[in-house]
């Protein structure tokens, strides 16, 4: 029952997730032709860099969504759990792709530095003030989920960095017409780099930890032990592996050694012991095998080649 509610639960939150996305999509899409057009009749590398970012928002939203609706999919024999993991993959995907627009803003900026050009700094401000509002409603219109989805995260990140360098820019375009120095613009667009470089190393970062079946950073297996070896009837725990699905779906398995007791004295234990990882480190799959016998029982983590070839 807790199951299928959890599940159903799930779908509702994809298919919110999946407005959402959408509208800011279409939203993001038609500024990015104003903007883009702004950016060059103004000559300006704030405005233009801020519609190359937007035009980026777009795949990265229609990414995301279709990771979504993927993910959505039910489990089948060749994806066993299903296709959550799509969405960690177009979140490496739209980080990376806000890295490699960090590294072009610096180089674009650089020359901008050497030789800076003319910037309607009027145009400039009116623009960037109407895109802050625009990339702010789209960024706050996704908000809500991200937290625990580093797909929406990756995603509204993207949002948000426009929303944050659409705000320099005005500021960039007040600082010009006060005292017309022309290498704002471009220093402008080097904070709005080191932002939107800052935001995609975390995402990497994490969704690398994830791809690696790394233990979730908030894990920390020496309470995980302590914790079950507390349970009544467990009396060591080996063998452990815990791993992440998606940045929300964790799993874990382990060797858990008890007296020896039949199944049916078993399934307390194990009930006990799901329901403590639930609700304690949001563990909600756990792959459990009892033993009576400990078989090299100091060996907490287990060595998979040396496995492989004792089964050889």
């Amino acid at each position: 029952m807790k199951d299928l509610h959890a599940h159903s639960h799930l779908a509702e939150v994809s298919q919110q997730n999946t407005t959402r996305l959408a509208a800011s999509l279409l939203i993001t899409l038609a500024f990015v032709f104003v903007e883009g057009t702004a950016g060059i009749w103004s000559n300006s590398l704030a405005l233009l860099t801020d519609a190359a970012h937007n035009f980026t928002d777009v795949l990265a939203l229609a990414l995301s969504w279709h990771a979504i609706t993927l993910a959505m999919r039910p489990a089948n024999a060749r994806r066993t759990y299903g296709y959550h993991r799509a969405g960690i993959l177009i979140a490496l995907v739209n980080s990376t792709t806000l890295a490699l627009i960090a590294c072009g803003i610096y180089y674009e900026a650089y020359h901008r530095f050497i030789t800076p050009p003319q910037v309607d700094a009027q145009i400039l401000t009116t623009v960037a003030a109407i895109a802050f509002v625009v990339n702010l409603g789209t960024a706050l219109l996704i908000r809500r989920g991200s937290e625990h989805d580093l797909n929406m995260r990756s995603a509204f990140v993207h949002l948000a960095g426009d929303a944050a360098s659409t705000f320099a820019a005005i500021l960039a375009g007040i600082g010009i017409t006060l005292t017309g120095w022309q290498w704002l613009d471009p220093l402008v667009s080097v904070l709005i780099g080191a932002l939107i470089l800052g935001n995609a190393w975390s995402i990497i970062r994490e969704t690398i930890n994830i791809l690696l079946e790394g233990t979730p950073r908030d894990v920390d297996l020496d309470d995980i032990v302590r914790d079950l070896q507390r349970v009544n009837g467990v009396n060591d725990v080996h063998d452990l592996h815990v791993w992440s699905i998606t940045q929300s779906m964790r799993s874990l398995s382990a060797h858990i050694a008890t007296d020896d007791i039949s199944i049916s004295a078993s399934a307390p234990i194990q009930r006990e012991i799901n329901e403590l990882l639930f609700h304690q480190y949001g563990i909600a799959h756990a792959t459990l095998q009892f033993e009576c016998a400990e078989c090299e029982s100091s060996l907490l983590y287990c060595d998979l080649e040396t496995a492989n070839h004792h089964a050889d």
